[in-house]
């Protein structure tokens, strides 16, 4: 396989494993592009490689700057900006964790929070509220368990995963 076949089959499977992290397949194959490129790529090059539209490339890079997955270049003399992806599988590992905890499980736990305080002493009520409070103990148990994985190193994290396989 040539280098130029292998990139462009890591994007199109790059693409498709980001749509499960909770990425759009866009946003996600700029993301391999940048990870598999030596260089940081002006958003000419990057809609010239991807075939999409400099509204789509602009979009999607702001809100992989956002995720905190690329970050803009400036290169002397040149008017463009530039972008880039780290490498590091562990480092691209926790800065999704750690989105994804921002972006779903925060605001899920201040729903339930506040749905908890409904005044009804009912027997109903008092289920509903029994349940919203097993799923606010389970919900910052999952944050907990991610946020301890965002602040961890390698070494920490695979100790724990083998002695949880043995």
């Amino acid at each position: 396989m040539k280098l130029k076949e292998a990139k462009a089959e890591f994007i199109q499977t790059w693409g498709a494993l980001g749509s499960s992290w909770g990425i759009n397949r866009t946003m996600s194959s700029i993301h391999a592009l940048l990870i598999a490129s030596k260089d940081p790529l002006s958003a000419d090059e990057i809609m010239d490689y991807l075939k999409i539209s400099r509204g789509n490339v602009n979009m999607n890079v702001r809100a992989l700057i956002d995720w905190g997955l690329v970050k803009r270049h400036m290169i002397p003399g040149e008017r463009k900006e530039y972008f880039s992806a780290g490498k590091d599988p562990w480092e691209i590992a926790r800065q999704v964790a750690a989105e994804r905890r921002k972006r779903e499980l925060e605001p899920v736990i201040e729903a339930v929070s506040q749905l908890q305080k409904i005044e009804d002493t009912s027997a109903e009520a008092e289920d509903f509220k029994n349940t919203l409070a097993q799923l606010e103990d389970f919900t910052r148990k999952v944050s907990n368990t991610l946020n301890q994985f965002v602040k961890s190193d390698k070494n920490w994290f695979f100790k724990k995963l083998m002695s949880l396989i043995h």
